[in-house]
């Protein structure tokens, strides 16, 4: 990385970032209402897409939204590193997508402002896929600036963060924006005829729900001669649970949220929470831990029990199962028994749930009519939040806790040089904050 890259990365602290938030949750943004997103003829006008964050996920979703619309063009990208960001587009390039990109030097941005730059250099959506915890400041500038968005999914790796995208997503339906979440099973067509059929009572009143994502560990990247200890911690974020949130958040927020839909997105009184580390090793491993078990307790007395794992050499599993006082759902096979004889399937279309997200966004800003997903996946972050909290402190947190909790996961600087090596979290020792 270049050294002006290093001096632009460094002049931006999450700090600032929190100044921002505050005054759009504060209403200081509130004159900038009036600036409503212009409409869209369907298909005349270019729509301008900004990617924030190209990894791999990053990568997939730009070339979504550029299959999404037959109008569209990615204009500009940024990310913390040069080579990402240029292997990202290289990627694209060579999707066939070649007439859609129009990123020019000029708009390749790189450090821990790239967002800004993103957003400020004319685009009319972004796309916000860089680590987790940078989400709530990359949320708040979008929408601060008129931005339509999809955002991965989790959208916080703490509760002020937490709370930040609450007040960013009430913002964004104010101004019409649309707000699409990368909480993929939500877009899916078989997932959806699923979940119509649990709200609908096919399985009778809910009992109870298992929810299963035990799979292999992450790629991991070992040091490298020259690597600051900030550059080596975002090149394992996942890694590093200040910045992915740890597992539970970052990858089992999926199965989290299947729960979260069943129950009406009504969200758990408490839960209960273990887990530790077994089988993670070597410094790019951070201090996450490699497996979860939560039990999130709900008013009316349903009890979600839930469990991740991300160990090498095991047998893995992702499912999730709805118990009813009339039959069971299997979420996956997309299926209702009762009395043991299946008693509904989906036979539908199958459909690409990635690709199904960015084209009812697209389709949205030219109809005018915004979609916004704010709510179920800001509520579903905390859900995974604060089981994370449950199982590092090794104490039963209530929700209201969970919200209002002062644990911020915030580095004290954004430089390239020294950060404290990761701590990994004792139940019994480690204090809810």
């Amino acid at each position: 990385m270049s050294d002006q890259a290093r001096e632009t990365s460094a002049a931006s602290t999450r700090r600032d970032f929190m100044k921002a938030s505050s005054a759009v949750a504060g209403g200081v943004l509130a004159g900038s209402l009036a600036m409503a997103p212009r409409a869209y003829a369907a298909g005349s006008d270019v729509l301008k897409v900004g990617l924030v964050g190209c990894g791999g996920r990053g990568t997939g979703a730009a070339a979504q939204a550029l299959n999404a619309d037959p109008n569209v063009r990615l204009v500009a990208m940024g990310d913390a590193f040069a080579d990402r960001l240029e292997g990202s587009l290289a990627s694209l390039k060579e999707t066939g997508l070649g007439d859609k990109i129009a990123v020019d030097s000029d708009h390749k941005f790189v450090g821990f402002n790239a967002y800004k730059q993103v957003i400020d250099s004319g685009i009319d959506v972004a796309v916000l896929t860089a680590p987790p915890h940078f989400r709530p400041a990359h949320l708040a500038y979008a929408v601060e600036k008129g931005k339509h968005v999809f955002a991965e999914k989790p959208v916080a790796v703490d509760a002020p963060g937490v709370r930040q995208v609450f007040a960013v997503s009430n913002l964004a339906k104010e101004k019409k924006l649309c707000l699409v979440s990368g909480l993929c099973w939500r877009y899916d067509y078989g997932m959806r005829a699923t979940f119509d059929q649990i709200r609908s009572g096919a399985v009778g009143d809910i009992t109870a729900i298992q929810a299963t994502y035990h799979t292999s560990t992450l790629k991991k990247f070992p040091r490298q001669p020259g690597w600051s200890d900030m550059e080596f911690q975002l090149r394992n974020w996942q890694h590093m649970v200040w910045l992915g949130g740890d597992h539970n958040v970052e990858q089992h927020i999926h199965s989290l949220d299947k729960v979260a839909w069943a129950m009406g997105d009504e969200p758990p009184v408490q839960c209960t929470g273990s887990g530790g580390r077994q089988a993670r090793t070597g410094a790019e491993s951070g201090n996450a831990y490699d497996h979860f078990s939560v039990v999130y307790e709900y008013a009316n007395g349903v009890k979600a029990f839930t469990s991740c794992r991300q160990i090498d050499g095991c047998s893995n599993d992702v499912s999730d199962h709805v118990f009813g006082t009339k039959g069971t759902c299997d979420i996956f096979a997309h299926s209702v028994k009762v009395g043991g004889k299946t008693a509904w399937k989906f036979k539908g279309q199958k459909g690409d749930m990635y690709q199904t997200e960015h084209n009812e966004l697209f389709a949205a800003i030219r109809k005018g009519e915004p979609i916004n997903n704010g709510d179920y996946m800001t509520k579903s972050t905390l859900m995974a939040i604060m089981g994370r909290m449950s199982a590092y402190t090794g104490k039963t947190i209530t929700w209201e806790q969970a919200l209002n909790s002062k644990e911020n996961l915030t580095p004290a600087s954004y430089d390239w040089t020294k950060l404290p090596e990761p701590v990994v979290a004792v139940p019994g020792v480690t204090q809810f904050v």
